[in-house]
């Protein structure tokens, strides 16, 4: 199959309500054993935000400060950029439409580029400080988060125009969609999950975090109603989707930016500016623990997890090596070869 056929296979996977993998409800039985597999430096600015993966396209987009820097997935080749993006911190994909969005923190707005030749089409005006930008599939809408405004803008990814505006009640981080109509947001100043009906652009819940405190990314498990939520305290809290209720809290590495959770290995993962992967698997229901802690790099708190592979992208400042110049790059984190 072409990835295009096996990324929409995926989707399907996640939306079933009886899913094409793991059909038991007790979480799947794992070993991690992940290293570092390859290290591609790019250079230039050592400044760098959100890293968004286009599995389907293989192409990975990360946030540089004034620009994004767009790679070859499997290679780590530079296929392109996208210039004039002041402060920009994210990324976001809408395939069906055929754009991307970044969201610019220091300008209040996101650019609309075309997705095959990274061409900018058109500079939305959002709120104050977009962050976060993600694509939600439930809503076919794209949501800059935006923290000095308290709220999200909601954009039609094919024409580019602002649908509405959802006042969250604090500083949104990052978000997650359940991929049917909700979104869920980290609020950062208020140690919170606030749930969005990204279709009526409404908050419906505020969900409490203690003990954990300053949440930055999440991750859901659509099948088994878990948000992880990493949090700079030190901690990943696991909240019930569907309740809100913390059911899990498990220690992690220090200065925690992003989260992500795997559906094919069950597997959930923040990454952690103390040059630190935490991996956390959830052992039987509501029992959950680090299974493995991964060596990376200091500064590499952001990622993008690539759910056909199983690889993960870590963005940092790399060491020289064999000879070779260090400077900003990417690791890629995946099983050992062979196991």
């Amino acid at each position: 199959m072409t990835k295009s056929t096996i990324a929409a296979t995926l989707a399907m996977c996640l939306l079933a309500v009886q899913p094409c993998a793991q059909a038991a409800d007790a979480p799947a039985k794992v070993n991690a054993n992940l290293a570092i597999l390859k290290q591609w430096v790019i250079g230039g600015d050592t400044r760098w935000d959100y890293l968004t993966l286009d599995s389907a396209a293989s192409r990975l987009y990360i946030a540089r400060a004034s620009h994004v820097s767009v790679l070859n997935a499997d290679t780590g080749a530079v296929l392109g950029d996208i210039p004039n993006t002041n402060g920009v911190h994210g990324t976001a994909i809408a395939s069906e439409a055929g754009h991307g969005f970044t969201s610019n923190g220091k300008d209040n707005s996101v650019t609309m580029f075309d997705l095959k030749s990274l061409k900018a089409l058109e500079t939305i005006k959002v709120g104050e400080k977009p962050d976060a930008i993600i694509y939600d599939p439930g809503s076919e809408r794209v949501f800059a988060m935006n923290g000095k405004s308290e709220d999200a803008t909601a954009i039609d990814p094919k024409t580019g125009k602002v649908i509405g505006t959802v006042k969250l009640g604090g500083g949104p981080e990052f978000a997650a969609s359940d991929l049917q109509g909700k979104l869920f947001i980290n609020l950062e100043d208020k140690n919170e999950v606030v749930v969005v009906d990204s279709k009526k652009l409404t908050a419906t819940a505020h969900w409490p975090l203690a003990p954990g405190k300053t949440p930055t990314g999440i991750a859901i498990d659509s099948k088994h109603h878990r948000l992880f939520c990493g949090c700079r305290s030190q901690a990943m809290i696991i909240l019930d989707s569907e309740s809100g209720h913390v059911i899990g809290n498990v220690p992690i590495g220090a200065g925690v930016d992003a989260t992500a959770f795997d559906p094919t290995t069950e597997l959930a993962y923040a990454s952690n500016g103390d040059g630190t992967l935490s991996v956390i698997h959830e052992e039987s229901p509501g029992k959950f623990a680090i299974l493995q802690t991964v060596k990376t790099v200091k500064g590499a708190k952001t990622m993008a997890l690539d759910g056909l592979t199983g690889h993960i992208f870590l963005g940092g400042v790399l060491p020289a090596s064999d000879g070779k110049a260090g400077g900003f790059g990417v690791l890629v984190v995946g099983p050992k070869t062979g196991e």
